[in-house]
């Protein structure tokens, strides 16, 4: 049971795990967030129609990237929304298949959606997945994805 609990630590701290496998979505302190700060999506482009997989590349523009649990000032990762509104903005931003973790700091992904409409908007978070103070969140964006 000790090494399952140390691997489990291990992981987490790294930024492996989000923090919705250790916790439940919580109200928390926000980070505060750069003036001017934007995410937004290089590709794809709202009403794009793609084959899939989908490559989704993620834009960043006034704040730095850093993994999930490494805090830094005006940094955080960034967090997908697919076919879902924006999670309440006071709370740890959830983990599931509606809200995607990049806590390595990722900065692009490959996603195989079925064949429809999606949609798809960036949230930026800080070392705890929380939405930074103000928010950064791109414009949510619709795309068409065909058959593989």
């Amino acid at each position: 049971m000790k090494s399952i609990t140390r691997s489990f630590l291990f992981a987490f701290a790294l930024g492996l795990l989000p923090v919705g496998a250790a916790l439940t979505a919580t109200t928390a302190v926000a980070t505060p967030s750069a003036e001017g700060a934007e995410v937004y999506f290089i590709s794809p482009k709202d009403g794009d129609t793609v084959r899939g997989p989908v490559v989704v590349r993620f834009g960043l523009k006034g704040m730095g990237i850093a993994p999930a649990n490494i805090e830094m000032p005006g940094t955080g990762h960034h967090h997908l929304i697919l076919d879902a509104p924006l999670p309440d903005l006071s709370k740890t931003i959830p983990t599931d298949d509606n809200h995607l973790h990049y806590g390595l700091g990722q900065t692009e992904v490959e996603l195989s959606l079925a064949p429809g409409k999606h949609t798809l908007q960036l949230l930026f978070g800080d070392h705890l997945h929380v939405p930074h103070s103000p928010a950064v969140f791109s414009e949510q964006i619709t795309i068409t994805v065909l058959p593989e």
